[in-house]
């Protein structure tokens, strides 16, 4: 039996099976990307509860990283870092600073 596609669907019709955004690197579509300071991070993980990529890379506890080809650059995870720290800075895009081009 043929999958119909989203044109045969009746109104309000839903597809059984959901696509994951894993298989799809998005980070190109973004203006912004967030860069992490590491120096200030207190690995709360609240960049890592919002973001609604799962773009946040955490292991043993701790925020390893961004995974920049998943991201796009919503500014959830610097919106949401604790505003006494501010280890998360949206920078716009081809303007990295120098440490994350090393």
């Amino acid at each position: 039996m043929k999958a119909k596609g989203w044109k045969e669907l009746a109104i309000g019709g839903r597809i059984d099976e959901a696509g994951n955004a894993k298989d799809f690197e998005t980070g190109s579509w973004r203006t912004f990307r967030p860069v992490r300071d590491e120096s200030k991070c207190t690995n709360c993980l609240l960049c890592w509860i919002y973001c609604p990529d799962s773009a946040v890379a955490v292991k043993d506890g701790k925020v390893k990283g961004i995974d920049y080809e998943h991201c796009k650059g919503c500014g959830i995870c610097a919106e949401v870092c604790p505003p006494k720290i501010k280890a998360i800075e949206m920078v716009q895009e081809g303007m990295e600073k120098e440490e994350e081009q090393e």
